[in-house]
């Protein structure tokens, strides 16, 4: 992950006026994400897929949705998994859980792919 964000930070420095300015600041001049966040982005869009029911169940990984109504967050809370391992740890479904289960409710509840998108975009630039 460095080394593609090496690759961004030399790109956004070839602009002359940007070239003295920070990378954090380059960014936002320019509206651009940090690959972090765009990861993270992406693994929210597939867990939106997978919890509507895009994918075909027998194929898609199992996400055990929370039962409980009185939970805080939002209504399609993902159960976390504890492992002790490494190989685990670092899966998709517990790299996911944290970040999906504090999502606003209005962001989950998105009728279409694309409102879900909109509405996560817009919690990143607040």
């Amino acid at each position: 992950m460095q080394a593609l964000e090496k690759v961004q930070k030399r790109a956004t420095k070839l602009i002359t006026s940007l070239k003295h300015k920070s990378y954090e600041e380059r960014l936002r001049i320019l509206n651009l994400p940090t690959l972090k966040y765009r990861r993270i982005r992406g693994d929210m869009i597939e867990v939106f897929k997978i919890i509507t029911g895009k994918y075909d169940y027998l194929i898609s990984p199992h996400l055990p949705l929370s039962s409980s109504s009185v939970t805080r967050g939002n209504s399609f809370k993902i159960i976390t998994c504890r492992c002790h391992y490494d190989l685990r740890k670092y899966s998709f479904r517990n790299r996911i859980t944290n970040i999906w289960n504090s999502l606003p409710n209005d962001v989950v509840n998105a009728s279409s792919l694309n409102v879900f998108k909109n509405r996560l975009d817009k919690i990143r630039l607040n």
